[in-house]
């Protein structure tokens, strides 16, 4: 009879903070890419082109473009798809149709910084979804880094320089918030064998397919034109702002963002997406001369401070060591 040991066999699970951090990253990288959307799609709409018509043709571009990349991600496991049909369908038609055509049709009544900021409410309704659901009610950090961001984004979007209200408008901003707040939610239960850039391909298939029936049926507008476009005050073919919301704001960033979804869940990474509007005002100065205001500085810091509490708030959790202790003494005879 031996005793093999007399100390506790401590088991520590990995500390999550390396993906997380990872997750981060890829959240501020898709952020960034998405922030791009606006300046191009501006110089478009600048030239006449109808907002449904640049998303058309977004994900369409983009469709495609994935469209090899996706094949050869899946290995021949056809499967994947065939499990994940539910999922690729609600986020195509739901996170990347539905969204862009709610929000572009709130711009028809309402100011875009109105427009946005509803839209961004999606944070709020993820929260409040997750508690009223799954009964994860928010804490300290995590109320006093929502109130933070949506203040931020109050100043961000200069919302008190010329509001108008009207009922419609709200009604389709609302759903462009609701729609977004799922689309956090659909990414983050995908099956996790299946390939972001495979899924995302697969959805923003499913959202080019929509957005035709309906512009087919006459339900959205779709005109445009060939004439060059003004960035950084130089003139360019309109390709450029074409490809750039197609494979940078589109392609890229959904693969982005499908990924930083996986790695930190919904509601971090519904937070962290907030950077996409810091990055879409530095685009616009840039390549825009819209030069943005002190209250949009103020609002850009308190938005950061928003996301880090409750990121912060998240870790708390994830950094809490998983002790699986073996029993004291085995005996061997």
């Amino acid at each position: 009879m031996a005793l093999l040991d007399n100390k506790p066999d401590v088991t520590v699970s990995p500390a999550p903070s390396a993906r997380s951090l990872g997750g981060v990253g890829l959240g501020i990288l898709a952020s960034a890419a998405f922030g791009s959307s606006g300046t191009f799609a501006t110089s478009l709409l600048q030239n006449d082109w109808s907002p449904t018509a640049i998303v058309t043709l977004r994900v369409t571009i983009a469709t495609l473009v994935l469209a090899i990349p996706g094949i050869v991600a899946l290995r021949g496991r056809w499967y994947l798809l065939r499990r994940s049909a539910r999922s690729i369908l609600l986020f195509g038609f739901i996170g990347v149709a539905g969204c862009q055509v709610a929000y572009f049709q709130a711009l028809q009544h309402l100011s875009v910084g109105v427009a946005l900021l509803l839209e961004y409410m999606a944070i709020l309704l993820v929260v409040a979804w997750q508690w009223a659901r799954h009964g994860h009610r928010p804490r300290r950090l995590t109320v006093a880094g929502s109130t933070l961001a949506v203040a931020g984004l109050v100043f961000v979007l200069d919302v008190f320089g010329d509001v108008k209200l009207d009922p419609i408008g709200v009604l389709w901003a609302v759903s462009a918030a609701v729609c977004l707040a799922i689309y956090f939610f659909i990414a983050d239960g995908v099956d996790e064998e299946l390939p972001s850039v495979t899924m995302s391909g697969a959805s923003m298939g499913v959202g080019a397919i929509t957005l035709i029936v309906f512009a087919a049926f006459g339900l959205i507008p779709m005109h445009g034109n060939t004439k060059d476009v003004t960035l950084a005050g130089h003139q360019f073919s309109f390709l450029v702002p074409v490809l750039g919301i197609s494979l940078l704001a589109a392609a890229l960033a959904y693969v982005l963002s499908v990924a930083a979804v996986r790695s930190l869940g919904a509601k971090v990474s519904s937070f962290v997406s907030l950077a996409e509007i810091l990055f879409a005002v530095l685009y616009a100065w840039l390549l825009l001369n819209q030069v943005p205001t002190w209250a949009q500085g103020v609002g850009g810091l308190l938005v950061i401070a928003g996301v880090a509490l409750v990121r912060a708030d998240e870790m708390r959790d994830e950094d809490a060591p998983n002790f699986a202790p073996e029993p004291l003494a085995t005996l061997d005879e």
